[in-house]
């Protein structure tokens, strides 16, 4: 075997080929068209193998088929198909890569060690529906902190038809909402929605972002910045249920003094 041929197949298995597909291919070379037969012999393996890997080599464009069997030929293209191949390669890859930066955010969220929190990252309207309709899995009564007035200019539609899906449901939620007109407005339809409603001044307590706490949850929706979280553990749940209760009782004080 001459330096050069040794060079050839050291770059060849280097850039990927196979033992099998290097033989195959400088026989196709050399030969530049050829039977199963006759490309398998020069090559020094079996037909079937043969076949097999210039198969493997048409459906990576480096050789052509022409006629059928038992007349069938196979000719080579030229090598400069190989920086083609590898180009296509790359871009595939460059693809790929830029798919998994996308994707790994979220496979780290749910990836669960050693038991440890799970936290969903949802953006933009979509992201904020997909955040409630999570609340309609509870298996409890729903404790929340809104802003009414702030959901109506993101997503006039949803929640007249959420409302009734959830009381169906038979999920009850207790509310602690700033005052507002709006709040005021939601509040007179407690009974139909399933609901008790507590407003608080807010002048004082006045806040934007919505918590909801169900289950082993607690979801977060920032409506001025679209954003929704899912957080889900049950240390931290409950916590922020404690701490709601705390809340809900200072909110039947100030209530009654509206």
């Amino acid at each position: 075997m001459s330096n050069q041929t040794l060079h050839i197949e050291k770059s060849l298995e280097f850039i990927g080929f196979s033992e099998k597909e290097i033989l195959v291919y400088i026989a196709l070379l050399e030969l530049g068209a050829g039977s199963v037969t006759q490309i398998s012999r020069k090559a020094g393996i079996n037909r079937p193998s043969g076949y097999h890997v210039l198969a493997s080599l048409t459906a990576k464009g480096l050789v052509q088929v022409s006629g059928k069997e038992p007349k069938q030929e196979f000719v080579a293209e030229s090598p400069d198909k190989i920086e083609v191949l590898i180009s296509e390669q790359l871009e595939k890859q460059k693809k790929y890569l830029e798919e998994a930066r996308l994707v790994i955010p979220e496979l780290k969220s749910i990836h669960n060690i050693n038991n440890r929190p799970k936290v969903l990252f949802y953006e933009g309207k979509e992201g904020l529906q997909k955040v409630y309709e999570d609340t309609l899995t509870s298996h409890e009564e729903i404790r929340a902190f809104a802003s009414v007035e702030d959901i109506k200019p993101t997503l006039p539609h949803y929640f007249p038809d959420y409302y009734k899906r959830r009381a169906k449901k038979g999920i009850s939620i207790r509310a602690i909402f700033p005052e507002s007109a709006d709040a005021r407005e939601r509040a007179s339809l407690d009974k139909q929605e399933l609901r008790q409603s507590l407003i608080v001044p807010s002048s004082q307590f006045g806040f934007h972002p919505e918590i909801n706490i169900y289950d082993n949850k607690v979801m977060i929706a920032s409506w001025r910045e679209k954003l929704g979280i899912i957080i889900e553990s049950t240390e931290i749940a409950d916590a922020m249920k404690k701490i709601y209760e705390l809340a809900w009782a200072e909110a039947q004080r100030l209530h009654k003094s509206l």
